[in-house]
């Protein structure tokens, strides 16, 4: 195998894959052939992914994540390189939100989103980089927001989490320059998603009209999750030699009438 070729079998970890993207994603990359180790605190809603993976001749392995606690994600990088083998990709996805105004939410909310979003993601880069530094190869994927770029009310420290993860990231791909690494980051629109399910409805409701009072929703399309975990598979798969660095994914306006 040449220096530009990637190796036949590329076992991939997708976190937050118990609904939504990340699932989407898991499903979509064991479709490309890729064996995936799927992370998430909810195992049972793994395992159902999981099985599906199977069903369609995919490879799957599901393991108990907590992207806030340091052993669990130990663990997690222990037990999925010990089943699957070296790791080559890594899907940072795992996020949570919940409407509020800054003035009123308390600070242990903020400081859990960001420590989910950013330092998360930090202790993936810890846990798998330094293996793929070893072998001078390797993806990480971190699935960021549009909200990075365009902060939306009542959902503050969600719009920071993903604004301040993208600068770690930015840092990091200049870290990884010439190692033959790659960091990138797809930032999608809005899309249907686990996320928000547990929302109240009326808050929901409020919300997302507070979108449209500040032109930040210009028109009533979501995505599927499908749509990201496409551009995701892109992403990773592509030919080493190339770097994608950022892929934006939007959900297109409905066709005007003619």
């Amino acid at each position: 195998m040449s220096k530009y070729d990637q190796p036949a079998r590329r076992p991939a970890v997708v976190t937050g894959a118990s609904s939504g993207i990340g699932a989407a994603t898991a499903l979509t990359l064991a479709r490309a052939g890729f064996p995936v180790a799927l992370g998430a605190r909810r195992t049972d809603r793994l395992e159902e992914v999981a099985a599906q993976i199977r069903a369609d001749g995919g490879e799957a392995a599901v393991h108990a994540l907590d992207l806030t606690d340091d052993g669990s994600v130990q663990a997690f990088a222990k037990a999925v390189t010990d089943e699957l083998g070296p790791i080559e990709v890594v899907v940072s996805n795992a996020g949570a939100v919940a409407p509020g105004k800054l003035t009123e939410i308390d600070s242990e909310r903020v400081t859990r989103e960001l420590d989910l979003a950013m330092v998360g993601a930090h202790r993936l880069v810890r846990a798998f980089v330094p293996g793929m530094l070893e072998r001078r190869r390797g993806d990480l994927l971190f699935v960021s927001s549009d909200t990075a770029v365009q902060p939306r009310p009542f959902m503050a420290a969600y719009s920071a989490s993903k604004w301040g993860l993208e600068g770690l990231v930015a840092s990091l791909q200049l870290e990884l320059e010439g190692t033959g690494v790659r960091a990138s980051v797809v930032r999608p629109g809005p899309t249907w998603s686990g996320m928000g399910e547990d929302w109240d409805p009326d808050d929901a409701a409020f919300v997302l009209n507070q979108w449209v009072r500040f032109g930040l929703a210009r028109h009533p399309h979501f995505m599927k999750p499908a749509a990201v975990a496409e551009a995701i598979a892109t992403v990773v798969g592509a030919p080493r030699g190339v770097h994608l660095k950022l892929v934006e994914v939007s959900p297109e306006a409905p066709l005007e009438d003619a």
